[in-house]
């Protein structure tokens, strides 16, 4: 890499808004929020993920992306499918098929990138897991409870309600339904102790 093509890009302002800048932004967001609650291990993974996407914002920035290691190449698609997922969570269209197509790999390709990264989910179980945890969330928040069950399940692309039922069952062990109930009677107690 040509120093003098480094030193221009270090006199610049990178925006955080999009290409792999936004999914370093997130990440180092959700690594200061939540990295007091990692192990030792886990944050020096978290570390090594970190200046993996440093390296690949840089190259992006400097059109040197041929350049970066395999793995470092490898580490920012992946941060880069997740970001996509987290915010595409809503689309009920969203299918590994979409994403390997956004991210202009095949569906093989992507499951692979999984599978090569120590994951224990696939795709669609990631997509899955986190529909679940927006919608565990919106759940518990008292201004959603008007809200029917199956509208917030909708709202985080789940297609019907039988499977969002089975699937939130699966993870929490409660209905959703029930899960709400006791979400509310657990605030009333803590509103009433106060």
């Amino acid at each position: 890499m040509n120093v003098d093509r480094l030193g221009r890009m270090l006199a610049r302002r990178i925006p955080g808004d999009q290409g792999v800048a936004a999914v370093l932004t997130a990440f180092v967001d959700a690594l200061e929020g939540h990295g007091g609650q990692c192990a030792p291990a886990e944050l020096h993974r978290l570390g090594t993920v970190a200046v993996d996407l440093v390296a690949a914002c840089l190259a992006q920035h400097l059109d040197a992306e041929a350049e970066l290691p395999a793995e470092v190449r490898t580490q920012a698609l992946l941060q880069r499918v997740y970001a996509f997922i987290d915010h595409n969570l809503a689309d009920p269209a969203l299918t590994p098929s979409a994403i390997a197509a956004r991210h202009h790999v095949s569906v093989r390709t992507l499951h692979q990138l999984f599978r090569r990264q120590d994951e224990t989910e696939t795709v669609q179980a990631r997509i899955r897991r986190r529909r679940l945890e927006r919608c565990h969330s919106d759940l518990t928040r008292p201004e959603l409870m008007e809200h029917p069950v199956n509208v917030i399940a909708a709202r985080w692309g789940f297609s019907g309600p039988a499977v969002f039922s089975r699937s939130f069952r699966e993870r929490y062990g409660l209905t959703p339904t029930e899960f709400r109930a006791l979400s509310v009677n657990e605030a009333r107690a803590v509103r009433t102790s106060s």
